[in-house]
């Protein structure tokens, strides 16, 4: 299974927040979307990091919660880690589990097309073990 199969099936949508948005602005916006990251995207939709509730959190914990009106320039994290539509799930997987991280952008000829999370690389392979054994099933009750 690939990358491209994945967003197929759950979509395309990409939710994004400015550089200057306060972190406060930034959890609701989580909390509305039940989401745990998002895009921080500059100007013309440039992807310049990624926030997250790990990163909201690390902060609070650092600085108090007086720091939910910081901005997520100051927050975010930069140097993104990405991967392509042609990417294969287990690559993608084995990348989360290596560099500890829940979201990857996904992007295509230089333009972020989506967002993989940790949860839809789960439900993913949930749904490919299910099949095999189905498939196995099927071909054991058939002999």
């Amino acid at each position: 299974m690939y990358v491209r199969n994945v967003l197929q099936y759950k979509g395309h949508q990409i939710i994004s927040v400015s550089p200057d948005n306060s972190l406060m602005e930034v959890a609701r916006t989580l909390r509305e979307n039940k989401i745990g990251a998002v895009l921080v995207c500059e100007g013309e939709g440039r992807m310049c990091g990624v926030l997250s509730e790990r990163d909201i959190i690390i902060a609070i914990a650092k600085h108090g919660g007086d720091i939910l009106k910081g901005k997520v320039c100051d927050f975010m994290t930069e140097g993104v880690y990405t991967c392509s539509l042609d990417d294969d799930m287990k690559k993608v997987m084995e990348q989360m589990t290596s560099k500890r991280i829940r979201h990857l952008p996904v992007v295509d000829d230089g333009n972020v097309v989506g967002v993989i999370s940790i949860g839809d690389a789960v439900k993913q392979r949930m749904a490919e073990t299910e099949a095999e054994s189905e498939a196995m099933m099927t071909y054991i009750t058939s002999s």
